[in-house]
């Protein structure tokens, strides 16, 4: 049955927006507060409100949720979707979520509410961590892109 905010057993897949701030040759992590997933690594994120165009809706989830500034590099990376089943195989979270590349320009980071805790990583140190489906290949992309806009990443 569903939740007042539709999140848990939803009727339709919920849109969402992640971060991948780059800065140094590093990624900023926050470490999730709330399930799905509490405790695992990922970039600061969530869902998009009516209105709100995708990288806005990004920027806006980075400062709530770690307090940071950063500036997108280009359009968004290739989505995510995440999909969960409970033990009866009801689909449980459906999530689309569509990262972004973007680079740190103020305020050091964190946690807050929704994050236990917060770290920049080289991406050979995310390898070694617990993180949401998909990330390392997102932030190989991430690195990319920051790098084919001329941007220093190492």
């Amino acid at each position: 049955m569903p939740t007042d905010d539709g999140r848990l057993f939803p009727g339709r897949p919920l849109i969402g927006v992640s971060v991948a701030v780059i800065r140094d040759g590093r990624v900023l992590l926050a470490q999730r507060a709330a399930e799905p997933m509490r405790g695992v690594w990922t970039l600061p994120g969530g869902l998009v409100e009516a209105g709100e165009r995708l990288a806005e809706a990004a920027l806006r989830e980075l400062e709530e949720e770690v307090g940071s500034r950063a500036e997108v590099v280009g359009p968004s990376l290739t989505p995510t979707e995440i999909l969960m089943r409970d033990a009866d195989g009801r689909l449980r979270h459906h999530y689309v979520i569509h990262p972004h590349a973007a680079l740190w320009r103020a305020v050091e980071p964190a946690p807050g509410p929704e994050a236990l805790a917060v770290r920049w990583a080289r991406l050979d140190e995310v390898e070694g961590l617990a993180t949401t489906p998909g990330l390392i290949d997102t932030l190989r992309e991430a690195f990319l892109r920051v790098s084919a806009a001329g941007e220093e990443t190492a």
